[in-house]
């Protein structure tokens, strides 16, 4: 008599969504037959929860992301004379960066020489190197 009475109270206190909480779920986890907690369970209305958390957060601003830097600044690690298709950059900074469109550029070795990678409207991103008017189009791959 006491499950059945268990299972009523929780169908009842789960049956809008409003009502659907978490005295519902702890009225059916403390059923001791496996089948009952079942059934239990399967009375609560699906997607019950998030209609209730979206309607508590409802006329709040959103929460804003972290925004990523408009570009970064660094310096190419150790000699460097060009880059081709598929060249990595390792930077000193850690990140690893590779060419991603088919540009190429032969230059006079320098060494360590700053960058600035930089994103554009898109969200395409462009490895600008001091004493270069190239920038070929890279991507982050560490």
């Amino acid at each position: 008599m006491t499950l059945r009475i268990a299972c009523l109270l929780a169908l009842l206190g789960a049956t809008g969504a409003a009502l659907a909480d978490d005295a519902a779920i702890l009225a059916c986890r403390n059923l001791a037959d496996g089948a009952a907690r079942l059934a239990c369970y399967d009375a609560i209305p699906a997607g019950s929860r998030p209609a209730a958390a979206a309607e508590r957060s409802f006329g709040l601003e959103p929460k804003k992301r972290d925004e990523p830097p408009p570009s970064i600044q660094s310096a190419i690690v150790g000699s460097f004379s060009g880059w081709g298709p598929a060249t990595l950059f390792t930077l000193a900074n850690g990140q690893v960066w590779k060419v991603v469109d088919g540009s190429q550029a032969d230059l006079a070795p320098v060494s360590n020489p700053p960058v600035k990678i930089t994103r554009n409207v898109f969200g395409t991103m462009f490895l600008e190197i001091e004493g270069t008017n190239a920038s070929p189009k890279v991507r982050r791959v560490r």
